[in-house]
């Protein structure tokens, strides 16, 4: 049987440069690697709707996600790859009805989300608290073996974990796949100010934005108000915009020998490193901006592609729900 791997990114906007490097890059590279497995790649549309706006804005958020995925991702050159919209698969719903009833409200208050919202005194709708439970149901309704996730999102698979196992556990029969997460990038990505790099904190690097805003964006990277030549190399080094330049350059040796060599000998200032940094941006991820934007205006092309594999999904889903409402005793 073939392994399954999934991941998935929330349909709140264009996906920053923390969502690419700890995600889409990493299952990119997953997916060259291991041709012979499955790849479900999720947009958590269904999990957007927690912080409603409007229908337009919703809809336009689901193809922005989609262009920057489709950006990355050569889909087809690839069978094994589904790619499909959260709120398609009516069975999801179903499942997460099921979940629910499995896992208690005290656990549930556990969850770093539901602590996140008390704490900063946000008006909290019961979405927001069953969020991890949602995630939950689009893991086991496809019997997904590991799913690839940020950092902040190890908690939510724990609770997936639990909630096999006790269902498992509760009907004596082995029902769900136990799932496993990995985790190819390590980092917390900074955003702008320092703080963890996020849309509702409103400082990311979308490096899909326009060269004047994606420009602005990193010149409002914070810096010290001591002079970068006053300051040590290991001071340098920690400052919110030398971790960011690195984060971004990753794996490029060259660029990030130039750097340091440059801040040592006293030749190169804050202002000069963010424009290096913009310039590398703008060089690196060209193609992918081209092709964000062919996507973008041919949402119909981006429609034709999430729609190719749905009715085999569906077809999946609708197995899968009939097995697990079996097991369960609904279906008399």
């Amino acid at each position: 049987m073939n392994k399954k791997i999934m991941t998935g990114i929330k349909s709140t906007g264009i996906p920053h440069i923390g969502n690419i490097l700890s995600v889409i890059i990493p299952i990119k590279k997953i997916i060259k690697e291991k041709k012979k497995k499955k790849f479900f790649i999720l947009i958590a549309d269904l999990h957007s709707i927690t912080n409603y706006k409007n229908n337009i804005i919703l809809k336009n958020n689901i193809y922005k996600t989609a262009a920057v995925l489709l950006s990355f991702l050569n889909i087809k050159k690839y069978k094994n790859i589904f790619i499909y919209r959260q709120s398609n698969i009516k069975q999801i719903n179903e499942l997460f009805w099921f979940l629910n009833c499995f896992y208690s409200f005290n656990r549930i208050k556990l969850s770093h989300v539901y602590k996140d919202y008390i704490k900063k005194k946000k008006k909290i709708n019961i979405g927001m608290i069953n969020y991890p439970i949602l995630m939950a149901a689009d893991i086991l309704l496809y019997k997904i073996n590991k799913i690839i996730i940020g950092k902040d999102q190890i908690q939510h698979i724990e609770i997936t974990r639990k909630i096999a196992k006790i269902i498992n556990k509760k009907i004596r029969k082995k029902l769900f796949i136990i799932p496993k997460y990995i985790i190819k990038y390590n980092n917390i990505i900074p955003g702008i100010d320092g703080k963890k790099m996020s849309k509702s904190n409103n400082n990311i690097i979308n490096i899909f934005e326009n060269k004047n805003i994606l420009e602005k964006q990193i010149m409002n990277i914070k810096t010290n108000n001591e002079s970068i030549y006053s300051m040590s190399y290991n001071k340098i080094k920690n400052t919110i915009l030398f971790k960011i330049y690195k984060i971004i350059i990753n794996n490029n040796k060259e660029e990030l020998i130039n750097i340091k060599e440059k801040i040592k000998n006293k030749k190169i200032g804050f202002f000069t490193i963010k424009k290096m940094l913009y310039k590398y941006i703008l060089f690196f991820y060209s193609k992918q901006r081209k092709k964000f934007l062919f996507f973008i205006n041919n949402k119909n092309i981006i429609n034709k592609i999430l729609n190719k594999k749905l009715n085999k999904l569906i077809k999946i889903a609708k197995k899968n729900i009939f097995i697990i409402k079996n097991k369960l005793g609904l279906n008399i």
